[in-house]
């Protein structure tokens, strides 16, 4: 009987303390929309990369070029210019990996202007969700559009218009 009284004081404090706390959520991909900044930093960097790419592709089809002319010439090549040729072909290849490497790899080109063009923006949008929570005591705020184990929601508790009003953007 004791341990019954201990149990549901327990379970009467912590249902207590849960009901305590205010949360709220944000959709990142709702905001990010409705920010000009977001939408033209897009733009640029796909203008970027659709440029950088076709610097890529340059380099690959003159090595398909190479390796063409490389087999349409095999009969009449020596050994000595055959295995010179080959070594031409697979340096234009290694350029063109290098390069693709260069512009798109993991801490490539793009990346790195990707995060420098979106870090004001992001750091934007946290100040605003940080003041946001401050002022009105949420102990926490979700990202809805990256939480994936949100189920469901209520409508009610989605700050992501004041947020959009707070950075000037009202909905």
């Amino acid at each position: 009987m004791r341990k019954f009284f201990w149990i549901s004081c327990l379970l009467v404090i912590c249902a207590w303390a849960g009901n305590a706390q205010k949360y709220a959520l944000i959709d990142m991909e709702y905001i990010l929309k409705n920010i000009p900044a977001y939408e033209m930093t897009n733009e640029q960097l796909s203008q970027v990369s659709k440029k950088w790419q076709n610097e890529v592709d340059a380099l690959q089809q003159e090595a398909q070029n190479m390796y063409k002319t490389y087999q349409s010439d095999l009969v009449f090549l020596s050994d000595e210019m055959k295995s010179k040729r080959e070594e031409e072909i697979v340096k234009k290849e290694q350029e063109a990996q290098d390069l693709k490497r260069k512009y798109f790899g993991a801490d490539g080109e793009l990346y790195q202007k990707r995060a420098s063009l979106m870090k004001p923006i992001q750091d934007e949008i946290y100040n605003a969700v940080k003041e946001i929570a401050d002022a009105k005591g949420y102990q926490i705020v979700v990202d809805r559009a990256s939480a994936m184990s949100i189920i469901y929601a209520s409508p009610k508790i989605d700050i992501s218009n004041e947020v959009l009003a707070k950075l000037g953007y009202s909905k």
